[in-house]
């Protein structure tokens, strides 16, 4: 039940102004009308601002649903990809537009594009600035199949459960007092699935896809599945497709300005996140908190250590130092005195060679001497938290 709960961190968003309130028009009008209707807002307020930025957090979210469904983007082959926005469930379209693997591109440029105007709406929120909304939970939707209508397998958690094996129902709806802390959360999120959307940019995935799905068809028609037969075959053939398809996209030259742009991005998830704690630390109020500090209670069902702050802080310190390449990765061939410069890496990627960093010789112009990651600090994050470091490591980004 408390898995249940991860849901909402893609909800979160605030109420605008001080007069209306954006939990009820997202419920009524949907996504897109209400980003409308915050857009054309004569004086908004800082509150105003994340509301701005949230919608367009969940606008982004919305886009790619909508085209996986209009593109009968859906099935095994792509949620076991594990990328954000394509492991999500979708009903199936029962007459899709045919299906060209560009669209993959096209679909996360439009997520970098959403994340772009959301970061826009937040960047301007500041220490000082008063940020105090409220939202429920259970007026969020997704218009997946975009016809302007709430139908059933659209709200968040009818989404979001068979990812997190949790079941759909809420018996009671979240009611969640955002703050100004909370912008600077919701600005690390929209940074890290901007970072993930560059990486898989920056391999291009359309061609790998288009191939390997044009060789799978073909080998069909060879050999037809048997009506009623056992489907092992085809079980395994998606699993043999989607590995296909991954070694496929990955061993290409990635293009070194979006490889550069992730590692812009989530330096800034880093630096947000600790905007985030420290804006946490400070606060004195006790009120439907959605992420809390150790005197505070959260909104979630969830129970957070009096620590989980400073022990995430150091995990986020190991992080940024591993992209800074104060630390290094770990190589077999290298043992404990030298390893891999992520920022060099990310800056001139080479041409991936699955093989070549296996054996080393790929990854020679990016090995030096240096301290390694040790991975000690989420070591002591996962202890503090228990069997939930996956939850929280989803809640708190």
């Amino acid at each position: 039940m408390r898995l249940l709960f991860l849901a909402a961190a893609l909800a979160a968003f605030p109420a605008f102004a001080q007069t209306t309130d954006v939990s009820d028009l997202i419920a009524e009008n949907g996504l897109r009308a209400t980003e409308a209707q915050l857009v054309g807002l004569a004086d908004p307020t800082p509150s105003d601002g994340f509301a701005l930025g949230g919608v367009r957090f969940l606008g982004a979210i919305e886009t790619a649903l909508q085209t996986r469904y209009r593109t009968g983007m859906y099935g095994d082959i792509v949620m076991l990809t594990g990328i954000p926005f394509l492991r999500l469930p979708i009903p199936e379209n029962p007459s899709p537009d045919p299906f060209d693997p560009v669209v993959i591109e096209e679909m996360f440029a439009q997520i970098l594009n959403d994340m772009d105007g959301a970061l826009m709406s937040l960047d301007g929120i500041s220490d000082n600035d008063a940020v105090s909304v409220r939202f429920n939970t259970s007026d969020l939707w997704f218009d997946i199949d975009a016809n302007g209508q709430r139908d059933p397998g659209e709200e968040v958690f009818e989404v979001l459960a068979t990812m997190l094996g949790v079941r759909a129902e809420v018996d009671t709806p979240l009611v969640i007092q955002f703050d100004t802390a909370d912008a600077a959360w919701l600005s690390a999120y929209a940074h890290l699935l901007s970072g993930v959307s560059e990486v898989v940019l920056a391999f291009q995935p359309a061609e790998p896809v288009r191939e390997v799905l044009a060789s799978a068809n073909e080998l069909s028609v060879l050999n037809p599945p048997a009506p009623g037969g056992d489907d092992f075959d085809a079980r395994f053939g998606t699993y043999a497709d989607l590995i296909a398809i991954l070694v496929a996209a990955i061993e290409q030259q990635p293009l070194p300005e979006r490889t550069q742009a992730a590692h812009g991005h989530f330096l800034e998830t880093v630096a947000d996140n600790r905007v985030f704690w420290q804006r946490v630390a400070r606060e004195t109020d006790n009120d439907a908190e959605w992420i809390p500090n150790k005197s505070q209670t959260s909104a979630l069902p969830v129970d957070f250590p009096a620590d989980t702050g400073r022990r995430w802080l150091a995990v986020l310190s190991e992080a940024e130092a591993l992209l800074n390449a104060n630390l290094l990765i770990p190589h077999w061939r290298l043992g404990d005195a030298a390893g891999i410069n992520l920022a060099l890496l990310m800056d001139d990627p080479p041409p991936v060679d699955i093989v070549g960093f296996v054996q080393g010789m790929s990854l020679l112009p990016y090995a030096e001497q240096g301290p390694l990651i040790q991975g000690q600090s989420l070591t002591l994050f996962s202890e503090l938290v228990g069997g939930n470091a996956g939850l929280f490591m989803v809640l708190i980004n």
